[in-house]
């Protein structure tokens, strides 16, 4: 099993390691993609509009291939969405019944993140099981909140027996408060992958 680092607080640049440097210099560039997809407003085709009033739209995108978007209005504070998200990311499990298993295997500063996901057995395991090692990422513009991940390889960590490492080409889930309304988000989320 791999060893969970504590977290280190308030880290400056320089006691920064070459490699967590590459982890936070991934989230950010994680980060700027997801900005220039979620400004493209040509080129989504709807996929499905659920009852929750969320709609899921994809597009292809250069690099990426198929992305997926779904918006949604969620009576849920940003605050709370956030701290669920990313600060009790290893809880996702108890209420995320496509995960098995999430570890937080390195924690960079304040705002970075290294992952490893499990995804919870399909019935009649018709997909097979798959394990994702990823950089989550948050960022601050204005009022919004952006939680980014993306596939890494910098942690060595080997495929779990039974699992097919997968891929997160990109994810980005976007909390912002509604208008006139902080007790409510609008929910934005891209994903891109590569299941292998």
């Amino acid at each position: 099993a791999a060893r969970c680092p504590e977290p280190d607080g308030g880290v400056t640049p320089s006691r920064l390691s070459s490699v967590d440097l590459s982890y936070i210099t991934q989230g950010e560039r994680a980060l700027q993609r997801a900005l220039g997809i979620l400004q493209q407003h040509a080129g989504w085709q709807v996929e499905t509009a659920l009852d929750a009033g969320a709609t899921v739209s994809s597009a292809a995108l250069p690099g990426l291939g198929k992305v997926f978007r779904t918006e949604v209005v969620l009576a849920v504070p940003v605050a709370r969405l956030h701290h669920e998200l990313f600060e009790r990311i290893e809880e996702m499990p108890r209420w995320n019944p496509a995960l098995s298993r999430v570890k937080v295997l390195r924690r960079v500063g304040t705002d970075t993140l290294v992952t490893h996901e499990v995804t919870a057995p399909s019935p009649g395991n018709l997909v097979g099981q798959r394990d994702f090692v990823s950089v989550r990422h948050r960022g601050r513009r204005e009022t919004a909140i952006y939680l980014v991940g993306t596939a890494t390889h910098a942690e060595p960590l080997p495929s779990q027996e039974g699992c097919i490492r997968a891929e997160s080409r990109l994810s980005c889930i976007v909390l912002q408060p509604l208008a006139g309304d902080p007790s409510r988000t609008r929910f934005t989320w891209l994903l891109s992958m590569d299941l292998k």
